[in-house]
């Protein structure tokens, strides 16, 4: 099953366990939240919204917040000793698609465990 989410006026195609970078939303990390502009769900039988798939949204836990390369806007005018060299970075919000939801249905997965950092070995026995 996939779907097609609207966030940040792009759209993307989505299916469960994909990994994705989308503007900044609001969400601590490891956190899971939801995404409710649902434009399509496929599947066997896919159902298009007219605008957005009623009652359908699609879960995701929050990786990471970071931002993006950094984008430079250059502008010169020939001749005339004008230039102007401006750059930014857009804020992103890296996350994981948990599972689609159809029908109202609340999440089922929470957030997935941290992995433990394994701890040196230390010298007990001389």
């Amino acid at each position: 099953m996939f779907a097609v989410i609207k966030t940040g006026g792009r759209q993307y195609r989505v299916v469960p366990d994909d990994v994705l970078e989308i503007g900044k939303i609001e969400g601590e990390v490891g956190t899971i939240v939801q995404l409710s502009e649902v434009l399509v769900l496929g599947g066997d039988t896919p159902v298009l919204g007219a605008p957005t798939v009623a009652g359908a949204t699609v879960a995701a836990e929050v990786l990471d917040h970071k931002r993006g390369p950094k984008v430079i806007a250059f502008k010169k005018r020939r001749r005339q000793n004008s230039r102007r060299k401006r750059g930014y970075r857009d804020e992103i919000t890296v996350l994981r698609i948990t599972e689609i939801l159809a029908d109202n249905a609340k999440p089922t997965i929470g957030p997935r465990p941290k992995k433990a950092k394994a701890a040196p070995a230390t010298e007990a026995a001389e």
